[in-house]
């Protein structure tokens, strides 16, 4: 196709946005990395894997508690893969940057496409968090300080979740979610579906009016943590600007992280590097004063 779809750009110029993989050809080895530190991780430290949140396979997740802590904060992050790929257990490799810290850690998983469509995803992410929320007593877990962070995909279901009008409609706190972290996060769901991902994550124009955080703003939210590596995509680095453009503008709180020299696959390592700024804010916002309970 010729004619421009998206930004003034072809299918072909928004595939090339978006096509991170051929992109970058050396993800292979970031795929394998990301899985053997993990295994090693979960040999090491007391791991609670493959926890149930749900019925579904998709619905669970794996819990790394402090030890010595009997309420902890806790940040539950959300793996990327474009809403098709990848898996918690890849990602456990992030935890002793928190464990150190007295923050548990949680990963979450999710259905993926084609079998679950975005509206599933994130109502199963909310699940899981609400589950954590619920269980936080018996687990360690302090539920008045619990974040959630994610990457790519996974950016878009933490800024979902972030939203203070689904925990109201579950019978719980509307700020139960305290603070969110995305990394190179997608929060237009438009370019996706009139890209080549269109044939597996099918999704509809009502779907990305409803689940696309730059179209669906949330009334109330806490606070947003974005960072996007400095050498991702154009389209990658639009999009955080342009959602952190209109989440202040309707009043919400909102701040950007630098990635200098990051692109999209190493941008996640630095939420396990206790001495990057990424990790250094997260950090910040666990321990932030959380002043007056939501209404």
């Amino acid at each position: 196709m010729t004619q421009p779809i998206y930004r003034g750009w072809t299918r072909e110029k928004l595939d090339e946005q978006l096509n991170l993989r051929a992109r970058l050809p050396e993800h292979a080895e970031f795929f394998e990395r990301w899985a053997r530190d993990s295994r090693t991780v979960r040999e090491r430290t007391t791991a609670l894997v493959d926890l149930a949140y749900g019925e579904s396979p998709g619905e669970r997740l794996d819990l790394f508690p402090a030890a010595g802590r009997d309420k902890a904060p806790l940040v539950a992050f959300i793996h990327g893969g474009y809403w098709q790929s990848l898996d918690k257990s890849d990602f456990s490799y992030l935890a002793p940057a928190f464990l150190e810290r007295g923050i548990a850690f949680a990963s979450l998983n999710y259905d993926l496409a084609p079998k679950a469509d975005i509206a599933t995803m994130v109502a199963q992410i909310r699940a899981a968090v609400a589950w954590l929320y619920r269980r936080a007593g018996e687990r360690g877990i302090d539920r008045e300080r619990i974040f959630v962070a994610g990457h790519s995909a996974g950016g878009h279901l933490a800024v979902t979740a972030l939203d203070r009008a689904w925990p109201q409609k579950e019978g719980l706190p509307p700020d139960l979610v305290k603070g969110a972290l995305s990394i190179s996060g997608i929060y237009d769901l438009e370019p996706i579906r009139l890209s080549y991902h269109q044939a597996v994550m099918r999704i509809d124009e009502e779907q990305v009016a409803a689940y696309s955080p730059l179209r669906a703003l949330p009334q109330a939210a806490g606070p947003l943590l974005a960072g996007v590596g400095s050498e991702e995509t154009e389209e990658f680095l639009l999009q955080q600007r342009e959602l952190l453009d209109v989440w202040r503008s309707a009043g919400l709180t909102g701040s950007r992280v630098e990635l200098p020299g990051r692109h999209h696959f190493d941008a996640v390592d630095a939420l396990g590097e206790p001495d990057h700024p990424l990790f250094a804010a997260l950090h910040a916002m666990v321990h932030a004063d959380p002043g007056p309970t939501a209404a």
